[in-house]
């Protein structure tokens, strides 16, 4: 037993070691081609197969120059990214808590609403949110890109989950105790609620600053785009500027692995918790 056992975890070791091997190739392939010159990456493309005699770090040195708005639609997209994640998870979380842990009148229909709004992909209502947001005049403004993020059907269903899992009995104590219903979200339920906190801040993170199609949409100024829109708009049929490109593309990395490395340590119990009941 004790040799089959062995021979399984030096399988597993085997296997995930492989598994993280293609999992960061692209990465390394990405950070291998920020040191080639543009010229190299239009003849050749993606290789690792670099001359490090004409590697160098002038494409950083291009982008911390500010001769380009780089750093604009970096703090752009930061800023975006942090407003849109704190204002989703709370709100989220608030309606979550609502359909775990209060009964009413139209609560069933209600989360039946939710999921059906997570089925629905969201090219299908860019037109309506689009005539939406010129009404309302937050074209090519900040909160344009973030309103229509700020309660999230899929952070809902995660929140509601998690909560289902956490008995009643805190709420009835606290109760008693003489604790308000806020008092009892803000002070108990909240601290309880930390890894699925980081698990969907994590989630949400990501995608807030992944986010390219509704940001091009709302968005006219090259001040005020994100940076996947100003990467991309380097992109153009009067030019490439692969090399300025492939170095933005690493550093804009930067914050995701910043945000998993401060919460990983609850993101696989928030992600476990989060999928079972009970």
């Amino acid at each position: 037993m004790k040799k089959k056992s062995r021979t399984t975890s030096v399988f597993l070791i085997v296997f995930f070691v492989i598994v993280t091997a293609i999992t960061l190739l692209p990465l390394a392939l990405l950070a291998v081609s920020s040191l080639r010159p543009g010229s190299d990456l239009m003849r050749y493309g993606l290789n690792f197969n670099i001359d490090w005699a004409t590697a160098s770090l002038n494409e950083y040195r291009m982008l911390f120059s500010g001769a380009n708005n780089y750093f604009i639609w970096y703090r752009n997209s930061l800023l975006i990214t942090v407003v849109q994640v704190a204002l989703a998870l709370f709100l989220s979380a608030c309606v979550g808590y609502g359909f775990a842990m209060y009964e009413f009148r139209g609560k069933n229909l209600s989360f039946a609403c939710v999921l059906l709004v997570m089925m629905v992909p969201t090219e299908v209502i860019l037109l309506p949110l689009y005539r939406l947001i010129t009404r309302m005049h937050l074209i090519n403004n900040m909160w344009g890109i973030i309103l229509p993020y700020l309660v999230v059907p899929m952070l809902v269903f995660f929140f509601r989950q998690y909560l289902s899992g956490i008995p009643k009995d805190f709420l009835d104590a606290a109760r008693v105790d003489g604790c308000t219903e806020y008092g009892i979200f803000f002070r108990i339920m909240i601290p309880l609620m930390k890894p699925s906190f980081a698990a969907m801040g994590i989630y949400q993170g990501m995608s807030s600053w992944n986010n390219f199609l509704w940001p091009m949409i709302v968005t006219n100024s090259i001040t005020k785009i994100t940076l996947p829109v100003g990467l991309q708009s380097l992109l153009s049929p009067y030019g490439n500027n692969y090399d300025i490109l492939i170095a933005g593309s690493c550093f804009a990395i930067i914050p995701i692995l910043i945000l998993f490395a401060a919460f990983q340590r609850y993101f696989i119990e928030g992600m476990t918790a989060g999928g079972v009941k009970g």
